[in-house]
């Protein structure tokens, strides 16, 4: 890219200064000024900016701030500030012209569109301005609305900027003007190649309307200038009808014989039981009112129009082809090519930021079901109030948040709070209802569904039905952009870290613990491990209890991107389920796996059809249905003593 600036600074040439100072210029074209129009002021407006007088710029400032005044005395410019007496003037080379009463002076008011030709004459110098709050302004102006006349002052500001950020700015804006106004098509390419694999939409902006394309209709070479995209064949590329249309638009062909149109011209000029010579009993056909209407239009009775006929016969004389709005072969083929790269890195990086998207959706539905893999997966009990430990979990960081106003502080201690509360919520659940009817699935899926239902109602009435706010700290807001495709918000890679952090939790709970053993042996025969000393009943309390506990935490986790409301939970019961089930009941492996692949599968619905999730999810469930059917145990299914369970 700096190649090609250093090429570009040395095709143009400097800008030329006159020998004329900006007052001589105003004096020279005083009439001009003093009543402006858009079409006419562009010279003298040029002649300022070129001049090279250092009070070129002033003057040009306070004309489009309606400072400018003629003293009506001798026709004499000055720079007008009023005063609480009048007018204090100052002379266009600089020096005090003292004062003026009110009635001495004509203040000027260009118009919108003086104003405008001025604004874009003020560019070269702002561009070169001392105060680099003025340069960004005047670079964030161009980049906003790129005109053909910001090109050649932006080159001349390369050289002399001697700020690296503003520098590489002005660089990149001085690529897209040469790629759109570029007067060389040598240039132009050496621009567009010069982007190398960048994927900016600035620069997809400027290369998209040099390959725009319409349509047109000529006969036998295409016109002068025109650079053709290819060809058109009628009834495969456009209808009969768009074809003829072409050529009305390009005065090729009259305009199309209507029926109400036809019928009024016959009915106008039936003479002697016959018009244009063609008897009224013989105009019961389209092919005679067609004659009929040919010799009116012979005859110069009424106005050309084209008949069935002879619309078939315009359409097979011309050529119908699409032509490129930039005239240049050489810029649009280096521009297609570019885009055609764009378009596959963009491809690329679509897909990249899809799977993206599928890792961030895993790590909330893994850590939505982590919980749930230990009650559901480990000791089979099925919890339907699983997604209410998720709900009151996020209800407990808003709850802390009303009293820790620093919200990185209140996210640290809520996470261990929802825990706690929620592990005293899961052991009184267990104690209270779930020991007593183990081994009767039936009974505890609708104890807990009834759970469920109540704990939703006691969220209603203590928080209401409006949703609450629970605010991530100022250092999750935004994302981790890569570029303009690929990006992800800082709030899903904490819940990713988050996610990982209870794998490895689980891994260690379960395989370095002593509990973890207990647990095990718990699940795999309870007669056994009791015999052996160990309290079936203690174990399945904190296992249960460890299980809400994480669904709590991950109820902060997923409050900070979600709305917290008293049915939160259930927008992530249902997948939590399925996560568990599909990837395996009792493999934390497994419930990762299933976590990846219904991630997956639901955002790649969504990316086919994204318009509508319910149908994503809808189809989600479907495919789940029939991988059951095909792998019941799951993903990864437990093998050994465990798997007869």
């Amino acid at each position: 890219m700096r190649a090609l600036i250093l090429a570009l600074l040395l095709a143009f040439t400097a800008l030329p200064a006159a020998a004329e100072t900006a007052a001589e210029i105003v004096a020279k074209n005083a009439a001009q000024i003093e009543k402006p129009s858009r079409q006419t002021i562009g010279p003298v407006i040029d002649a300022l900016a070129a001049s090279g007088d250092a009070q070129a710029a002033a003057v040009l400032e306070a004309w489009g701030d309606k400072r400018l005044g003629l003293r009506k005395a001798d026709g004499a410019f000055f720079i007008v500030e009023k005063t609480a007496d009048g007018w204090a003037l100052t002379a266009l080379d600089g020096s005090d012209a003292g004062t003026a009463a009110k009635g001495d002076i004509t203040e000027l008011k260009p118009n919108a569109g003086v104003r405008g030709l001025i604004a874009t004459a003020l560019v070269q110098f702002t561009l070169s301005d001392p105060d680099r709050v003025k340069r960004v302004a005047a670079l964030e102006s161009i980049a906003k609305d790129p005109k053909a006349e910001a090109l050649a002052p932006l080159v001349a500001s390369v050289a002399g900027e001697d700020d690296p950020g503003l520098k590489a700015q002005k660089e990149r804006l001085v690529g897209l003007l040469t790629i759109r106004f570029g007067a060389d098509a040598a240039a132009r390419v050496a621009a567009i190649e010069g982007f190398g694999s960048d994927l900016g939409l600035d620069l997809r902006g400027a290369l998209n309307p040099l390959v725009a394309k319409t349509r047109l209709a000529f006969a036998g070479e295409p016109p002068a200038g025109v650079n053709l995209a290819g060809d058109l064949k009628v009834g495969r590329d456009l209808t009969e009808a768009e074809a003829y249309e072409l050529l009305v638009a390009a005065n090729l062909a009259p305009a199309r014989l209507t029926v109400a149109a036809a019928r009024e011209a016959l009915v106008a000029n039936l003479k002697d039981g016959a018009v244009g010579g063609v008897p009224l009993a013989d105009l019961g056909t389209q092919a005679a009112r067609d004659r009929a209407y040919t010799a009116l239009e012979a005859a110069g009775v009424v106005p050309p129009a084209a008949t069935d006929a002879e619309v078939a016969e315009a359409v097979a004389q011309h050529r119908f082809a699409e032509s490129y709005a930039e005239p240049d072969p050489a810029v649009t083929a280096a521009a297609e090519a570019a885009l055609k790269r764009i378009g596959t890195k963009v491809g690329a990086m679509q897909g990249a930021d899809l799977a993206l998207d599928a890792l961030s959706l895993a790590s909330i539905y893994f850590l939505a079901a982590i919980g749930l893999a230990i009650t559901f997966g480990v000791m089979r009990v099925i919890n339907m109030a699983h997604g209410e430990f998720i709900m009151m979990g996020a209800y407990t960081g808003y709850v802390v948040q009303q009293w820790i106003t620093n919200y990185t502080l209140s996210i640290v201690v809520a996470l261990p709070l929802a825990f706690a509360v929620t592990f005293a919520a899961g052991v009184a659940m267990e104690r209270l209802v779930i020991r007593h009817l183990y081994k009767r699935p039936l009974e505890t899926l609708l104890a807990t569904f009834g759970i469920s239902i109540a704990l939703q109602q006691l969220a209603k009435n203590i928080f209401g039905t409006q949703a609450r706010p629970l605010t991530s700290p100022a250092w999750l807001d935004g994302a981790l952009v890569f570029n303009d495709v690929v990006s992800i918000s800082y709030i899903r890679i904490a819940i990713f870290v988050l996610a990982l952090l209870f794998l490895m939790f689980f891994l260690w709970l379960m395989k370095r613990t002593r509990l973890g053993l207990e647990v095990r042996a718990v699940t795999q025969n309870p007669s056994m491990a009791a015999s052996m000393g160990i309290d079936p009943d203690r174990i399945n309390m904190l296992t249960f209890g460890i299980g809400s506990g994480i669904a709590g935490i991950a109820g902060v986790a997923i409050g900070l991107f979600a709305k917290v409301t008293s049915e939160l939970g259930s927008d992530y019961i249902v997948q939590s389920f399925m996560t568990v089930v599909v990837g395996g009941v009792g493999n934390i492996w497994g419930t990762l796996a299933g976590a990846v692949l219904i991630g997956t599968l639901q955002k790649g619905i969504e990316w086919f059809n994204p318009s509508n999730t319910l149908a994503a999810q809808t189809y989600m469930i479907l495919f789940i249905i029939l991988f059951i059917q095909f792998r019941p145990r799951g993903i990864i299914a437990l093998k050994g003593r465990a798997a007869g369970d």
